[in-house]
């Protein structure tokens, strides 16, 4: 059920309850909504402010995927965990101290609220797409309206101004569309991001080696194929990314193959095993998180 309340400013905040019963519980909660992970990393990484945050505030240039590994369980917490509102503000405090100059001289701040709703709306984009390419049913027009009053939710768990908010799925569309047409760039660690290949990756959380390296030769193509595919098409083409007939038939089948697949995969199996690996990957990278600031 859809909630409505007044911000400090006066502006309408929409937002619905989270639950078991909530469409962002069986969406997120499903392996399909970590295939456009890639993509969805990339769009936060094009985004200026994000982009400097990370190449100046991190080890990504060493290790890209070490980010990846250590803040998706945080985030999806605050989605399914009891106390999601207090781990949301937990992952706010630890951006307090994330500012600085970009390359171009312009001042960021992991705060600003344009800057901070950013990285949330590629989230919720990334679930929207999981939808929209790997599940056999597309939503609804009021189910579109009721996950996305859900993510809205998701993000005022964070206590972070929700003046950005647009007020409805349509204007999250269109705002969204704006800013990968006028504010994306290839930023340093955006094409750091776009050059790697899954064979580079320099460890996995969940297993030995051996295991690894059996299985990327397998994986490989198909996740390097969704990483563009999965891309806005304004954004494939701001990026100049060779993405021509061939390609797309065989992101077309990829993505087909992906929906049949699920098919025959029970429904407690999936969400259970999605959550125990994100339990498990947490659990290996909790001593490399950040801290908040004192």
């Amino acid at each position: 059920m859809t909630q409505e309340r007044r911000g400090p400013g006066g502006q309408l905040e929409t937002g619905a309850a989270l639950g078991p019963a909530s469409l962002l519980w069986r969406y997120a909660g499903d392996w399909r909504s970590m295939l456009p992970g890639s993509a969805t990393g990339v769009l936060q990484l094009m985004h200026p402010g994000i982009g400097a945050a990370i190449a100046q505030h991190s080890a990504f240039f060493d290790d890209p995927f070490d980010r990846i590994y250590r803040s998706i369980p945080q985030i999806w917490a605050t989605i399914f965990a009891s106390d999601g509102e207090q781990r949301g503000r937990q992952l706010r405090d630890v951006h307090r101290t994330i500012k600085g100059v970009d390359g171009s001289g312009r001042r960021y701040h992991a705060l600003d609220a344009d800057t901070f709703w950013w990285a949330h709306a590629t989230f919720s984009w990334d679930i929207f797409r999981s939808v929209e390419l790997f599940h056999l049913r597309p939503l609804r027009a009021a189910e579109a309206e009721q996950l996305y009053a859900e993510t809205v939710t998701w993000y005022r768990r964070y206590g972070v101004s929700c003046r950005p908010v647009p007020g409805d799925y349509g204007a999250f569309r269109a705002r969204f569309a704006e800013i990968c047409r006028d504010t994306l760039e290839l930023t340093p660690a955006a094409q750091r991001a776009l050059s790697y290949r899954l064979s580079d990756v320099p460890g996995h959380p969940l297993g030995p080696d051996p295991v690894s390296t059996l299985l990327t030769p397998l994986v490989a193509p198909g996740a390097e194929l969704l990483v563009v595919g999965c891309l806005p098409a304004d954004v494939r083409n701001r990026l100049d990314v060779s993405w021509g007939r061939a390609e797309r038939a065989q992101f077309r089948g990829l993505c087909a193959g992906i929906r049949q697949v699920f098919r025959v995969v029970p429904g407690p199996i999936n969400r259970r095993t999605l959550r125990d690996v994100q339990r498990r990957v947490g659990a290996r990278t909790r001593h490399r998180r950040y801290r908040p600031a004192a």
